[in-house]
Parts: C-alpha cells; sequence; structure tokens
C-alpha cells in the first residue's frame, strides 16, 4: 500500500484490481464503490442499454447467495445501496456503519467474483429494464430530453450516438450467451476500481480487501478504443415529437474539449454553463425568460449527464429550453447566439465571476460533506481521469478560471459546429 496523498492510500492487488482506502471519521459509517470501466459507449453494436441491463443482472444473486440476499444483507446492517450505468463507467455501492465494512467488502467481492447468470434472472431483468424506460422515457414528458435525443444529432458514430438506455428488440434479443461474453470482457478485476471510504483503520481495511477480492481470478483487460470522432463543421438540426410534452422545448449541443489534454478549457466550459442558467441572476435565466420572455425554463450543463469530468472524451456542452408554442425557437437561439457573442468579445464580469466560481465551490464542498457522494467522486475521477484527487481538487481548479478562460469557452460554442434538436409537443405539427 502506498503512502497516503491527500488523506488516499493506493494499492494494486495481484489480479489488478485498483483499490483507494480513505480514511474519514466524521462519522461511524463507512462507504464500499466499485466502478468497472464500461459504460453505455462500450456496448456492443445491435445490443443497446446492455450495459445498464447488466448493472441489473449484478443485483440478483451469485453462486454464494441467492435472489435478494444482498439487498437483505445491507439493509439488515442499516445500510443503503445502488447502482448506476454512465457513458464510460458502471458503478455499484453502499453505505454501511462501520462495523459492517467486512460485510459489504465480501458482498462486492461475491458479485464481481461470480453473478447469478440464469435465463430466468437475464429475462426478467429484461422486463424490468423495459418497465423502466417505459416510467422513465416513453411515457414522461421529456424523458429522452436531451441525452437520448440530442447525441444522434451531434454525433455520428455508434458508441457515441446510439441510446444507451436500451431499444427494446435489442432488450429482447439477448441471451445467456452474451451476458457471459459481457461479464468476461468487462468485469475483470482489472478493469474496475474498488473505493473505500469512512470510518477505518487502512492497514487493517486493506488485509480485509486483500481476503475478499485477492483470490478473484485474474483475467485479460479489454483495450480501451478510443470513442473520437471528427467535430461538426456545420450546425446540424433534427425534430422528434414527444406525445407527452406539453410544450415545445429546444436543445443545443456542442462538443467540449478534451479533459484528459485541455482540462483547463473543459472546466471554463462548466463556468460558462452556471454563468448561463445558475440562478436567478445568470444570463440566459435574465434575457430569456424574465427579459424577452421567451421561455419557461432554460438550463445548461457541462457533460452530457449533467456531471464535468464524469465522462472521456468526446462529451457534450448543452442548453436545453422549454417555451410556449407561438414562440419560434429561432428566436431563441439568436438570443442564446448573442449572449455567447457578448462573452467571447468581453468575458464576465469580475463580480459575476467570482459570484459563480465561488456558488461551485461552495456546491461541491458541500456535497461532498456527503460520504456518499465523495466516494462515488474519487472512484470515478479515479477511474475515467486517472487521478481520484481531482475529486477533492475540483473547487480549487474551478476557482482558478480567469476570465479570458471563460471567454474563450463561449467563443468556442459557434452556431456552425452545434447541434440543434427541437422538441414538437403532442404529435402537433
Amino acid at each position: 500500500m502506498t503512502a497516503p496523498h491527500q488523506g488516499l492510500y493506493r494499492h494494486v492487488l495481484d489480479n489488478g484490481l485498483r483499490v483507494l482506502l480513505v480514511p474519514d471519521p466524521a462519522a461511524p459509517v463507512v462507504g464500499v464503490a466499485v466502478h468497472v470501466d464500461v459504460g453505455f459507449r462500450s456496448e456492443p453494436e445491435g445490443r443497446t442499454g446492455f450495459a445498464h441491463l447488466f448493472e441489473h443482472l449484478m443485483f440478483q444473486g451469485s453462486e454464494s447467495l441467492e435472489k435478494l440476499a444482498h439487498f437483505r444483507h445491507v439493509q439488515s446492517s442499516g445500510g443503503v445501496f445502488n447502482g448506476s450505468t454512465h457513458q464510460d463507467y458502471t458503478n455499484y455501492f453502499e453505505v454501511l456503519p462501520s462495523a459492517a465494512l467486512e460485510r459489504a467488502l465480501f458482498l462486492e467481492a461475491d458479485r464481481l467474483r461470480a453473478p447469478k447468470l440464469t435465463t430466468e434472472n437475464l429475462r426478467n431483468q429484461v422486463d424490468v429494464v423495459k418497465e423502466e424506460i417505459r416510467l422513465n422515457v416513453l411515457n414522461r414528458p421529456y424523458g429522452g430530453f436531451p441525452w437520448i435525443l440530442l447525441p444522434p444529432v451531434l454525433y455520428d458514430t455508434y458508441p457515441n450516438a446510439h441510446n444507451g438506455y436500451g431499444d427494446f428488440t435489442d432488450l429482447e434479443q439477448a441471451d445467456l450467451d452474451d451476458a457471459a461474453a459481457f461479464f468476461d470482457a468487462y468485469y475483470a478485476p482489472g478493469n474496475a476500481v474498488l473505493t473505500v471510504v469512512g470510518d477505518l483503520d487502512p492497514a487493517e481495511a486493506a488485509e480485509l480487501v486483500e481476503r475478499h477480492f485477492g483470490d478473484i481470478p485474474a483475467r485479460p483487460v479489454p483495450q480501451r478504443p478510443s470513442f473520437a470522432e471528427p467535430e461538426p463543421t456545420a450546425e446540424r438540426r433534427d425534430e422528434v415529437v414527444d406525445v407527452n410534452a406539453p410544450l415545445p422545448a429546444l436543445a443545443l449541443g456542442h462538443r467540449l474539449p478534451d479533459p484528459d489534454t485541455d482540462r483547463h478549457g473543459y472546466l471554463a466550459h462548466a463556468v460558462l454553463a452556471s454563468l448561463l442558467t445558475d440562478g436567478e441572476a445568470a444570463r440566459l435565466t435574465q434575457r430569456l425568460v424574465y427579459g424577452d420572455e421567451l421561455v419557461t425554463d432554460v438550463s445548461a450543463s457541462c457533460g452530457l449527464m449533467g456531471a464535468p469530468l464524469d465522462a472521456r472524451d468526446p462529451d457534450t456542452f448543452t442548453i436545453t429550453a422549454v417555451h410556449p408554442g407561438d414562440v419560434d425557437p429561432q428566436r431563441i437561439t439568436a438570443a442564446v447566439d448573442e449572449e455567447l457573442a457578448t462573452l467571447a468579445a468581453d468575458g464576465p464580469e469580475p463580480e459575476e465571476l467570482r459570484r459563480v466560481t465561488a456558488r461551485w465551490a461552495s456546491s461541491l464542498h458541500r456535497e461532498h460533506d456527503r460520504l456518499m457522494s465523495r466516494m462515488l467522486a474519487l472512484g470515478s475521477a479515479e477511474l475515467v481521469q486517472g487521478r481520484a484527487e481531482l475529486a477533492d481538487e475540483l473547487p480549487g481548479m474551478i476557482a482558478a478560471v480567469e476570465p479570458a478562460a471563460v471567454a474563450a469557452a463561449a467563443a468556442r460554442l459557434r452556431p456552425d459546429a452545434r447541434a440543434v434538436l427541437t422538441v414538437t409537443p403532442g404529435g402537433a405539427a
């Protein structure tokens, strides 16, 4: 185990599993998370939604535990648990009283070693995922807007453009061979990061990790492909109908800088998103909602899933708006372009920038006061960006963004390199 850096201990098991141990005695609880280097951008063509489906399968028992035993063991310890699928990773996690640390490590190691893959579990979870899609996308206003609907307009390649939630036909055609191949390819110990945060002794925790994870056999780690593709050279447009939407909507999508090679420029876009729509005084809120009264709601985000540094390159800067039916979407895009042009020419006011970056830092610190949030941020930063410490350094990095960088970010969001998606409600023309 390496010497601690910023209170974080690193260790790599012989089977390749990367381990982060982060003592935090603030409360008598401990969190355990496993981040696996596979998200919906890695799922096979013709198997849309498979990464998310497999997340469900990992909760259906193992060779040692029957179905639902994981739930029962965590909850009977007074803990909570969940999992989620992102563009480039899938995570599994629980937070429990610190006395239950070994139980949590056993549970995560057990399913990483041998999940229970059966025809019954597969068919049952396909039905569960289909119902989840109906609830969250098909039968909900703006359900796939913009994270499912915008990528096919902005991107060309299957990994970047396809529906990560899944197509019903693809999900129904999945079989046990697909599941076994997916597990063998991506759920190798060397393709994962284990993060343990909370009221723990690093030496004792390291011994427990070795006891439960050390005998999982090593397997080849897949070579991670590049998802890079050329940026758009002209504006791209598409329109969809949402039969559940009460009002029209608009989404603008732009490519972000690579966070690996231009992290400062990438984070300037995160600050720009806050300047545009975070709070009542934000520029697009003032202009579009209160000034011109063109929209009922407007939002900007750095990252397709709404969080910065949550994915590798390429990722998406989005601006979304819901507007009355008698407002021409072109008026909204023209107003957005004018505000971006002003920021590109003049940059933000110093006090405006200070207010936004202070809010960012405060929000991040408050979020990381929650053990679960900090644990997940550390694990994803280690897996996706290569340094868990970025999660703790992010408030300072945001605060260091200067006006010129924000101006450059605004200038980068050009109309001739964006995607424009319009949503028409209720099937009306």
